[in-house]
């Protein structure tokens, strides 16, 4: 990696995503490495946990991330995050969808969301998303076989609505990258591989 870790500019635009499963060192380690570079935030994704589980994961890292004032964002368990006192939360559309009506949203400050098109994004935006995160960009490992959506994608997407996109997927903490991002639309870019390995 490039000497990015004095870079506070650059972070400022990243929101970082978790994957215990890419650290090469203690995941909490890890996470207060993250948190001294003050990204725009943090969310904890850990998809494979049952709820429980997440939720003590949860828990540990919110308490770094308030360490250094990095908001900490929950993925998906509502009720974890509320329980835990968390004001923001991300989820997919489906379960945005779901949920929009049934006021279980409630008492969150900002509702992200990951979007797959321009459309899928308006709908976001309609139902109370603050941001939404479209991918996948560029070509990632998390998805080998799919091929990238690429920057015209992006930039149709931002396009589509007014709340800030982030781009997701083959994102690095790399100023060229996040600004080719932000030319074409984008708030920043959400990074998970490199923000798990810094």
């Amino acid at each position: 990696m490039k000497n990015t870790e004095n870079d506070t500019d650059l972070f400022s635009s990243v929101i970082a995503v978790t994957n215990r499963r890419l650290c090469a060192r203690p995941f909490p380690e890890q996470i207060e490495r993250v948190c001294r570079l003050h990204p725009k935030g943090l969310i904890v994704r850990e998809k494979d946990l049952t709820e429980a589980e997440y939720a003590r994961l949860f828990c540990q890292v919110m308490e770094i991330c308030d360490r250094y004032q990095v908001p900490c964002i929950c993925h998906t368990y509502i009720q974890t995050a509320k329980d835990a006192g968390c004001r923001q939360i991300h989820l997919p559309l489906p379960l945005l969808k779901s949920l929009s009506a049934s006021g279980k949203l409630e008492g969150f400050d900002t509702i992200g969301v990951s979007v797959h098109s321009a459309a899928e994004a308006a709908d976001a935006e309609k139902l109370g998303a603050a941001y939404v995160t479209a991918g996948h960009i560029f070509q990632t490992d998390c998805k080998k076989d799919l091929p990238p959506r690429g920057l015209k994608f992006l930039k149709e997407v931002c396009h589509s609505v007014r709340i800030p996109v982030y781009g997701i997927g083959g994102i690095r903490a790399d100023k060229e990258q996040l600004e080719l991002l932000k030319e074409n639309g984008a708030a920043g870019g959400c990074i998970m591989s490199g923000m798990m390995r810094i």
